[in-house]
């Protein structure tokens, strides 16, 4: 079993990675109606992890999922999916694949757990699309904190 594996399934079981303690850590700092929020958007920017997680969703995910996770043809939306699945199911999916076979089509999510990019940056992709889905983020390249609206 590789390594990549091997972290894929300590994650999924709950053994916390560096970013999750991270994360954890910040959210306990912000109180408990953060800590349910895997983003920080503040009049409309986002914090450096969500707009991390919307570059690598753009290098990753982008090419079957459609832009800003709108969906497509060949995917679905993920920011209706998000409505759907908790932080788990979405980890378990992106990690493992998905397939979903039925008389009029065949859905296959390709699993991602050997793709060292996914399972490093899975927490910041999640982050972007739970805040699209939240409606909290509109489509197109989102600004940063701090970042001019110039």
């Amino acid at each position: 079993m590789t390594f990549a594996r091997v972290l894929c399934l300590a994650w999924i079981l709950g053994a916390a990675s560096p970013i999750a303690l991270a994360a954890e850590g910040d959210a306990q700092a912000q109180g408990n109606a953060d800590a349910e929020r895997p983003y920080k958007v503040v009049n409309g920017h986002v914090d450096r992890a969500t707009f991390r997680g919307y570059l690598y969703y753009g290098d990753l995910c982008l090419r079957c999922h459609g832009p800003d996770g709108a969906g497509s043809s060949y995917a679905p939306s993920l920011v209706n999916s998000l409505k759907k699945l908790d932080k788990r199911q979405f980890e378990e999916t992106v990690i493992n694949g998905r397939k979903n076979v039925t008389t009029a089509s065949e859905n296959v999510m390709p699993a991602f757990g050997t793709n060292i990019d996914a399972v490093q940056h899975l927490e910041e992709i999640y982050a972007y699309l739970k805040a699209r889905s939240d409606g909290v983020i509109g489509r197109g390249r989102p600004k940063r904190i701090g970042e001019t609206d110039e």
